[in-house]
């Protein structure tokens, strides 16, 4: 309702001018738009005009109404709009086009709707400003898919935590640490079964840390802490390993004549200066013939 002053405002405009817009009823006769305007007719003494709505769709008459009232907030105005097409099923940018209001404020006024349709109610009437509902709706929106997030990896990771969690016999947070605790032993297990596999490629003899750990010779700990040393040892030795071969890559030219050509006075004056290992290189780096 208009405050009194404006309704005698209004009352008076009537008075003079007569009534601009018929008061809207149902096919029962309740009053769907016009309240001020009928408050105001009597006031005036003014008889007043009804006209009856045939339509099908009553809610979206009376937001759509509200809309054009003067007296309210843009954020109102977005709000009223933003109810009026969720029963309507106009398009926001149509509804925006035809009321003069911005795209952003409206797609707002949907937010704080869908996320919190107690605060949409409160902005409608003017008792919260639009843009901290807003603030408040897109936190909530924010938690809402948050908690779908975890909902969605769950059924897909874990059913059967899953089904716990709607039967209530675990909390969704509970049932994601759960999730997580798997996840983290299988990643465990193909780790030790990698350094496993590589162990056995390599020529080890030794049992399989993956066995060790089944017959409880060892922990599940301590066969990862094992499988992570021999993968980072492996890795650092073939790095070492290609860094070395690269080097005697770059004195190929010199090393050469003396591994291509045994047997001669100059080859075994080179090896007679070498230490053993080095010996031993030239001698695997030697065609046999």
């Amino acid at each position: 309702m208009l405050d009194p002053d404006e309704l005698l405002d209004l009352a008076e405009s009537i008075k003079t001018e007569g009534l601009r817009r018929d008061i809207v009823l149902d096919m029962d006769g309740v009053l769907l738009d016009g309240r001020n305007r009928l408050a105001a007719c009597k006031i005036a003494g003014v008889e007043p005009r009804f006209t009856t709505y045939t339509g099908d769709n009553p809610r979206a008459l009376v937001f759509s109404a509200n809309v054009v009232r003067r007296h309210i907030t843009k954020g109102q105005q977005a709000m009223i709009t933003a109810m009026a097409c969720s029963f309507s099923g106009h398009s926001l940018r149509g509804l925006a086009k035809t009321h003069g209001l911005s795209r952003t404020r409206l797609s707002a006024a949907k937010v704080v709707l869908q996320h919190s349709p107690h605060l949409a109610e409160q902005v409608r009437i003017g008792a919260f400003p639009l843009d901290a509902a807003y603030d408040i709706a897109r936190e909530l929106k924010a938690q809402a898919e948050a908690l779908q997030k975890k909902r969605d990896r769950l059924t897909e990771n874990a059913p059967d935590l899953a089904k716990q969690v709607a039967e209530g016999h675990f909390t969704l947070d509970d049932a994601i640490t759960t999730l997580e605790e798997r996840q983290e032993h299988t990643r465990i297990r193909k780790q030790i079964a990698e350094a496993d596999k590589l162990r056995l490629a390599d020529g080890h003899t030794t049992p399989p840390l993956n066995q060790l750990a089944e017959q409880g010779d060892i922990t599940w700990h301590q066969a990862h802490h094992q499988a992570e040393q021999y993968l980072t040892h492996r890795r650092s030795a073939i790095h070492h390993t290609q860094q070395a071969i690269e080097q005697a890559a770059e004195h190929w030219t010199t090393i050469r004549p003396a591994v291509t050509r045994p047997g001669t006075a100059f080859t075994r004056e080179v090896h007679a200066g070498l230490s053993p290992e080095a010996q031993e290189l030239a001698a695997h780096l030697t065609p046999r013939t």
